[in-house]
């Protein structure tokens, strides 16, 4: 359940370079600290950061599903396995 305490990354002005890296880092960060839900913040502008998250989630082996949260689009909402 999503609350003030479930973990963020915020991927606002970062580099699309980089978004791999620091995407891969924090759901492998926090698959091992047992963190079964996260959020990742990308913005909503043009959605070229949204897309490269997204295309990052679907191939990772410890993501069991993802999807745009329904209140704030952007932001991202990944349940861990």
């Amino acid at each position: 359940m999503l609350n003030s305490k479930t973990p963020k990354l915020d991927l606002h002005g970062e580099e699309l370079a980089l978004v791999y890296a620091l995407v891969n880092e924090f759901l492998k960060d926090n698959y091992k600290m047992g963190n079964k839900e996260v959020i990742i913040i990308h913005g909503k502008s043009t959605n070229i950061i949204t897309k490269e998250v997204h295309n990052i989630l679907k191939n990772h082996q410890l993501v069991l599903k993802y999807n745009l949260n329904n209140w704030n689009l952007g932001e991202t909402i990944v349940n861990l396995k």
